[in-house]
């Protein structure tokens, strides 16, 4: 099996990450996030933590990376972190009222598992949040911005989408994959998992260009979402 930890570029992340994210974490991300999470939350697959940065409220991360928990324990004293494949029994004692996985279950190879951890850790009626880099839009080596110059338009082509796949990225210096799924496979492997999927939004960039090519690149930004977020409720 593909190895996917990040530990590897766990100082790159982390760097660029900071204490509350990236660039679309605080810009686009968490402002939604933290609307959408009031009581307790476990955040799989956290990384270095900037879910914890962002709401207040009782939060447990976990991720298999134990630079990236340790970069998360020293930025946020008030949360809890511990090392643990997502993948693998949790061993929690608890349950919460949210449960999140943020631009992290396409780079799990056995995502089926992290959300039968949820499933398992969340109340009666807790709700589950996946972040997703858009699977229609945004497939690593799959898709790409184009430009109509006789229409004066910016367009996405996709050259491949039901096809499941695992496609390197490189993250820092190294190599890591990613696995693309279609749209179809993350509703049906809720539902398999015991959820009902209870609403389904786009989160578009809020970037703007300027210059001559502005009003194509900012209508294509408006046009083709950044990430996909699927919230859905233990049954």
């Amino acid at each position: 099996m593909a190895k996917t930890s990040w530990e590897d570029a766990a100082k790159w992340y982390d760097k660029i990450a900071q204490e509350k994210g990236h660039y679309y974490h605080q810009a686009v991300i968490m402002p939604k996030l933290k609307k959408l999470i009031k009581k307790s939350v476990l955040d799989l697959a956290c990384g270095n933590g900037a879910l914890a940065g962002n709401v207040k409220c009782d939060y447990v991360g976990l991720d298999v990376s134990k630079s990236l928990i340790r970069a998360a324990q020293k930025k946020h004293e008030g949360a809890e972190f511990y090392t643990k494949d997502v993948t693998k029994d949790l061993d929690l004692k608890r349950t919460f009222a949210t449960a999140t996985c943020i631009l992290a279950l396409q780079n799990i190879a056995e995502p089926e598992k992290v959300l039968q951890n949820a499933h398992k850790h969340l109340e009666d009626n807790g709700k589950l949040i996946l972040v997703l880099n858009h699977p229609c839009f945004r497939i690593p080596r799959q898709s790409h911005w184009g430009i109509d110059n006789q229409k004066k338009l910016q367009y996405r082509r996709i050259e491949r989408y039901m096809s499941e796949m695992e496609i390197p990225i490189q993250v820092g210096k190294v190599s890591l994959p990613s696995f693309h799924h279609p749209l179809s496979f993350y509703f049906d492997l809720l539902k398999k998992c015991g959820f009902l999927t209870v609403d389904v939004q786009e989160w578009c960039s809020d970037k703007k260009s300027t210059g001559g090519a502005a009003k194509m690149e900012n209508r294509a930004r408006e046009e083709f979402p950044l990430f996909l977020t699927i919230i859905a409720q233990k049954c």
